[in-house]
């Protein structure tokens, strides 16, 4: 079968089952709209957990980012895997303890302030907003290239599947269609990244592939690598770091309690029955995640490999432009892939040297979408592709529009605005909700702010600097008060945005920014991307100086620290 029908075929079926999982499991209550009615299972958490974690992100964008930066690109592998690690030791069996819905509420209760809760609604928003226009970008990107639509087209069919399954069903459709689509996109990405290995090495498994040697021959994958980007005068693929090695600390520090910090996988912990299964939901999430996070570097290192013997099959030898596969000709009708024949001579030419390069623009976020076509792969392969970048695309779009949604209708409205409203008025509140967010992430999508390329470190930065640091100090210090707390969040956040848009112009992540040189007026060379470990130590800073200098917090706040943090009172919050 043809590639277009084949691919609407796939995506068509799973979008099938995820509107009938949908309708299967259509929210009754606010319990289930907000936390499924607390009663999932938490292997079954940790499965949709690391769909909602599992961002278009991650599948289109992380493995292209690692293709053209190498080594530097770890930062995103360590960071956002290492974040569940802080989320399951320091985070999560707390704040399942406390046994509330969402994060505002937790922090407007502990630090007995409506105020506090409000500003933990709109740091909230801030990041949740920032974090899904990358994928409502994602959802456009994938269909405008494989249902051969335009980019508008492709983005408002995704905001109708995102709207009738997540509105109708609330956390409970979503949990159980996130499940459905981790299985479509983890097969989504593993299967290839088999095929290319196996072409390549000749072992089936990607993680081994990448380190073992070619087919036919003793020169290890990574070698060869290595050989034909220095050659071609880039950096070398294995040791290049990211700008500096304080960068990159920061990079992975700022992805790390950013993780933690994220309201809409923190919200997924509420959703099991007792606190020890929150523990469990997040080690078995971080199972779930590892499999497409170890397979990542393999389908970066694969891709840009191909990728260059394609464009040229034999040292100093240039593909002529008449004769370019036909996967150069379908990404060029989008945009994402450009040539200039600078010196006339018909061929192809990719250099680290911009005089010479002929590829102008290559976007990283092509790698993997592209990969399988460039492979030559099988039709059915390519359309499960898409299939997948749609699935991990939507499904964090879904778990980010219901964090927005709960904390509009639960703390703003039920919590602060009105709060002698019944379930069924709360229940319709949070569904308008849901959908006035969904046409305002739609409408981003179509029209992105300057910094939408960098859209989703940058959600993580604003998470760090923000919401991870007032959870810590709501859970760890007795000591801080509501002072501290708002005073902390509006530093953090605020020197984050500040810093951030008064460098918005070089902060997209592209290729060619992971090639440049490093701005002189950058804060100690750290990029704005990675400053959100800054802003979350203002926070921290603000947050007990301020605590120092007004009233104690009240002895039952005191004792409502203790009893979240002390094992003895787990039994009680079991009930919950």
């Amino acid at each position: 079968m043809d590639l277009k029908p084949l691919t609407y075929l796939v995506v068509g079926a799973t979008f099938a089952l995820y509107i009938g999982i949908a309708l299967w499991s259509r929210a009754g209550s606010t319990k289930d709209f907000y936390v499924a009615g607390g009663g999932v299972h938490p292997i079954a958490n940790g499965m949709a957990t690391a769909a909602d974690w599992m961002s278009a992100a991650s599948f289109i964008s992380m493995a292209g980012l690692i293709a053209f930066m190498g080594y530097g690109g770890s930062v995103f592998l360590m960071g956002w895997t290492g974040g569940f690690v802080i989320l399951a030791m320091l985070l999560a069996p707390y704040l399942r303890k406390y046994g509330k819905f969402t994060v505002p509420e937790f922090i407007g209760d502990r630090f007995y302030s409506n105020a506090a809760r409000a500003v933990a609604v709109v740091c909230l928003i801030i990041c949740s907003v920032t974090y899904v226009i990358g994928q409502m970008k994602g959802v456009g990107v994938a269909f405008s290239r494989f249902l051969e639509v335009d980019y508008a087209t492709g983005l408002l069919v995704g905001m109708a599947i995102v709207l009738f399954y997540a509105v109708l069903g609330g956390m409970k459709g979503i949990t159980y269609t996130q499940i459905a689509q981790y299985c479509v996109l983890i097969m989504a990405y593993t299967i290839p990244a088999i095929f290319i290995s196996l072409q390549l090495t000749g072992n089936p498994f990607p993680q081994l592939g990448l380190g073992a040697t070619l087919s036919g021959g003793d020169t290890f994958l990574l070698d060869k690598l290595d050989q034909m980007v220095t050659e071609l005068g880039f950096a070398e693929y294995t040791t290049d770091v990211r700008l500096s090695g304080l960068n990159m600390f920061a990079y992975t520090a700022s992805l790390m309690i950013g993780t933690a910090g994220l309201p809409h996988v923190i919200i997924r912990f509420f959703t099991v029955p007792k606190v020890r299964d929150a523990r469990s939901s997040a080690g078995w999430a971080l199972v779930f995640i590892a499999i497409l996070y170890t397979t990542a570097p393999a389908v970066a290192g694969m891709a840009r490999l191909n990728l260059m013997q394609t464009i040229e099959p034999s040292p100093g030898e240039h593909l002529a432009y008449e004769q370019r596969p036909q996967w150069f000709k379908n990404w060029e009708t989008t945009g994402l892939l450009e040539f200039e024949d600078k010196n006339a001579d018909g061929r192809i030419q990719y250099s680290a040297d911009s005089a010479v390069n002929e590829m102008v623009k290559v976007d990283p976020d092509i790698m993997v979408l592209a990969n399988p076509e460039i492979a030559q792969l099988p039709n059915w392969v390519i359309a499960l592709v898409a299939a997948g970048g749609l699935a991990a695309a939507l499904s964090t779009a879904a778990g980010l529009l219901l964090a927005i949604a709960s904390a509009i209708s639960h703390d703003l409205l039920k919590g602060m605005i009105a709060p002698s409203i019944n379930e069924r008025q709360e229940l319709m509140a949070s569904r308008i909700a849901m959908a006035v967010a969904i046409a305002c992430a739609g409408y981003l999508g179509l029209n992105p702010p300057d910094f939408a390329a960098g859209t989703v470190a940058l959600a993580f930065g604003l998470a760090a600097s923000s919401i991870f640091p007032a959870l810590m100090m709501g859970i760890f210090s007795q000591r801080v008060n509501k002072e501290g707390a708002i005073a902390g969040m509006v530093a953090g956040i605020g020197v984050t945005l500040f810093y951030v848009f008064q460098h918005k112009g070089i902060m997209f992540i592209s290729s060619t920014a992971f090639l440049g040189d490093m701005p002189a007026n950058w804060f100690l060379g750290i990029e704005p991307n990675a400053f959100g470990v800054v802003g979350a130590l203002v926070n921290f800073t603000v947050a007990f100086s301020v605590s120092s200098l007004t009233t104690k917090p009240p002895e039952s706040i005191i004792e409502l620290v203790e009893s979240i943090r002390v094992p003895s009172g787990a039994g009680s919050a079991n009930d919950h």
